[in-house]
């Protein structure tokens, strides 16, 4: 088991909880940096992981998808600079640890992770992906996890589709019908998240859907008899949208297995990356932990 972690939601998520008077000696914000690096060290200790892969997202606007549609994430904020110190310094502490860490400005994270997961799934290797980003359920196949590590749940291959109401080869077809507000992907006006359910519980894809457009007026859904006549319509927004919501699982990563084994942490750059830090006892005892830990592991 690999475990592929997708690393901003992380990074945010202490960015916006930890305290943010914490300072390294030039005054620098690096609760962020913190946060991450208590959740790393957690994990690990806990997880106890052969293969680990980090992945982070380097731009929100150079990646293909804005090639395509250039309002691809444009309702986003950019990083705060203060934040965008700590992303690099999270990559660093990575090294640290012993992890190989991803980032590319052509692709996102989500094609770090799923590329990574296809080409150990070719190796025999099944994937735990450690998110909170639902758009990442589409890579599960038997076998595999989804670990939402803040939420304290783990999800299984053939729990994906209770909890997220479809299953994962067509949770990136429903995210294309209903579109996604979050990264600014219309999607096709007047179908919710009910109506993608219904309709990828019924048709096994998006072309399945296009295919089979007449039989979508006798399905129990409210307003059936016109919805055809509206996905014709859009048709061309949902299949832009499938390009933005599938995730790239082929992009030119040249890694196998062997790279993402775990190495001992590094104690000597460990102690001088938290001194620059100003970070205390826990992280470097923590840190001790993992080196004895995989001294015996």
């Amino acid at each position: 088991m690999v475990h592929l972690i997708d690393a901003s939601v992380y990074v945010f998520r202490a960015y916006y909880s930890m305290p943010p008077d914490m300072q390294d000696a030039d005054g620098n914000p690096v609760h962020a940096l913190y946060g991450f690096a208590r959740f790393l060290g957690d994990l690990l200790e806990k997880a106890r992981p052969e293969y680990v892969a980090v992945a982070f997202d380097a731009s929100l606007s150079t990646s293909f998808r804005n090639r395509i549609y250039p309002a691809y994430k444009a309702n986003r904020e950019p990083a705060p600079p203060d934040l965008a110190l700590q992303f690099a310094r999270c990559r660093q502490l990575c090294a640290h640890l012993g992890l190989a860490a991803f980032d590319s400005t052509e692709y996102e994270a989500d094609d770090i992770i799923g590329t990574l997961v296809h080409k150990l799934r070719e190796e025999g290797l099944r994937s735990t992906v450690v998110t909170r980003d639902k758009d990442l359920a589409q890579l599960l196949r038997p076998g595999d996890v989804y670990w939402d590590w803040a939420g304290s749940v783990r999800y299984h291959y053939h729990e994906i589709a209770e909890r997220f109401g479809v299953a994962p080869e067509r949770y990136a077809d429903y995210l294309a019908l209903t579109g996604d507000a979050v990264d600014n992907i219309p999607g096709v006006p007047g179908v919710g998240p009910k109506t993608a359910t219904v309709l990828m519980q019924t048709f096994t894809s998006l072309d399945h859907l296009y295919d089979s457009l007449d039989r979508v007026a006798d399905l129990k859904l409210r307003g059936a008899a016109q919805l055809g006549d509206r996905l014709a319509r859009h048709r061309a927004d949902a299949y832009l949208a499938q390009q933005l919501t599938h995730i790239h699982c082929a992009m030119p990563l040249e890694v196998d297995r062997h790279a993402l084994r775990r190495r001992a942490p590094d104690r000597a750059a460990l102690t001088q990356f938290y001194d620059q830090q100003g970070f205390g006892s826990m992280l470097r005892q923590q840190a001790e932990r993992l080196i004895s830990a995989h001294g015996t592991g």
